[in-house]
């Protein structure tokens, strides 16, 4: 279809001028002729009644005389551009326009029939074999003392009529060229608004199916096609997109895996050969230990966002106290605080503040939050969480005092793996997915969060919960 898409719309246009010359050419002639036909025999016929009634019943009954009567309907002979004769019912021409007025030398028309017509008040022939070409002829009687006197005949030449006929019929061809002319202009419109933008379209998603999405498709139409390249065009660069992630997915997570794998198979040969002596080996096993929790982590992680990419984000929607989840969240870092000498302050908005989301993955975020706050805050600071509510929206904040995210960068982090230069020297074990976790936990809540950070002097993270309809009983 694709390759004879054009080729049938020229066609139909052909076939549309095949069909109709083959239609004027066919049927239009002879609607024409009898129309005319019609009209013309019509006019005569009244005109025929008329000398009937006037002149040639003056002259049966002697009114009037020959020449009186001769010099009237040539008049009208000329004026009609035909014949008219005055004819007995035996057939006697008395009086032919044709012809001088001669009483002695009559012309008899043999087999005469008045009734020739039928049921008609003309007829095309040679109105017995009187004219050596036929003649449109109508016949009305003469009436006198309610008694047919004779008759008045109008023959009119056919060939006047074909020549009006041959006219009208040209002007249908005329007008059918410029139908036909004007009908290109919609082949033309077609394919310059239709087919080319179409063509473009094919060609692109040739391009696309065979891997190369980086074509780009350019069709300007402002109609549905114009928005079909538009979300091709869309689509194609999102899937662009998404195969330069997949990359960088790939080369983040090899480089990952790599760097952990390269130390623990270097300090486990360098045991077996001997090179590290026997009694470091218990520093070393530290060392390769922490090695393994890194490709711990980072192998959790990754089965955490491919649950939720794969699952849809499946959530446990529940009303619970996200103070308490706080609290209790904070102190699973007791330790970890303790050891670098940092403390976690909480400023709480009541004692008790329900939110409506799924527990265990809002715990996971503030878990996330609190862990990297934790990573990048220096010995003897403090990290500070709240709670606010602001009309029916819960809001969480999270604040360092830590290093900061440089502003350029601020659009990545929640990017999977993605790590900030300032970052990486604090973080050793880091597998780059913790914010891309809570990013995806909350866009499945359909809540937001946002970042304000400064370098050298903190980050301080904030997303949204929907509020409980718990707290209004409480209030009341």
């Amino acid at each position: 279809m694709r390759k004879t898409l054009y080729l049938k719309f020229v066609l139909a246009y052909f076939i549309f001028g095949i069909f109709g010359y083959a239609i004027i050419t066919t049927f239009v002639p002879s609607m024409i002729r009898d129309r005319l036909v019609r009209e013309k025999a019509n006019d005569l016929y009244s005109e025929a009644t008329l000398i009937a009634n006037t002149y040639a019943s003056g002259l049966y009954s002697s009114e009037t005389t020959l020449e009186t009567v001769k010099i009237q309907i040539d008049a009208l002979s000329i004026y009609l551009n035909s014949i008219i004769r005055i004819i007995n019912p035996s057939g006697l021409v008395v009086m032919d326009t044709s012809e001088p007025l001669d009483l002695d030398h009559t012309t008899v028309i043999e087999n005469f029939d008045s009734t020739v017509t039928g049921s008609s008040y003309y007829i095309i022939d040679d109105f017995f074999q009187t004219f050596d070409e036929d003649v449109l002829s109508v016949i009305a009687p003469i009436n006198n003392n309610y008694m047919v006197k004779g008759y008045v005949t109008i023959h009119y030449g056919m060939s006047s009529i074909e020549q009006s006929t041959n006219g009208l019929l040209t002007i249908s061809y005329i007008t059918l060229i410029i139908l036909f002319m004007l009908s290109l202009i919609i082949l033309i419109f077609f394919t310059e608004m239709v087919y080319v933008p179409l063509k473009k379209i094919i060609q692109a998603t040739e391009q696309y199916a065979s891997g190369n999405m980086r074509h780009e498709l350019q069709v300007d139409n402002d109609d549905e096609i114009g928005y079909l390249a538009a979300c091709l065009n869309f689509m194609a660069s999102e899937v662009a997109r998404t195969e330069d992630d997949q990359k960088k997915f790939i080369a983040n997570v090899s480089h990952d895996f790599r760097s952990p794998l390269t130390s623990i198979r270097g300090y486990l040969e360098a045991m077996l050969d001997g090179t590290i002596p026997t009694e470091s080996y218990e520093k070393y096993l530290k060392i390769v230990l922490n090695e393994t929790e890194r490709l711990t982590k980072l192998t959790n992680s990754l089965l955490t966002l491919n649950s939720l990419n794969t699952m849809g984000m499946i959530l446990n929607l529940t009303d619970f106290d996200i103070n308490d989840a706080i609290r209790s969240t904070a102190a699973s870092f007791e330790g970890t605080c303790r050891s670098k000498f940092i403390s976690i302050e909480l400023v709480l908005t009541g004692d008790m503040l329900f939110v409506h989301a799924d527990e265990d993955k809002i715990q996971q975020v503030l878990y996330n939050l609190i862990d990297n706050a934790i990573k990048f805050s220096s010995p003897g600071y403090s990290i500070r969480l709240e709670t606010s509510e602001k009309r029916n929206k819960i809001f969480v904040s999270v604040k360092d005092s830590g290093i900061g995210i440089p502003k350029e960068d601020q659009k990545m982090i929640f990017e999977r793996f993605y790590k900030s230069d300032s970052s990486r020297g604090k973080d050793k074990k880091g597998t780059g997915l913790g914010l891309s976790i809570v990013k995806e936990i909350l866009t499945a809540h359909g809540e937001h969060i946002n970042v304000i950070s400064t370098q050298g002097v903190g980050s301080e993270f904030i997303f949204s919960l929907q509020k409980s309809d718990i707290n209004d009983v409480m209030d009341d």
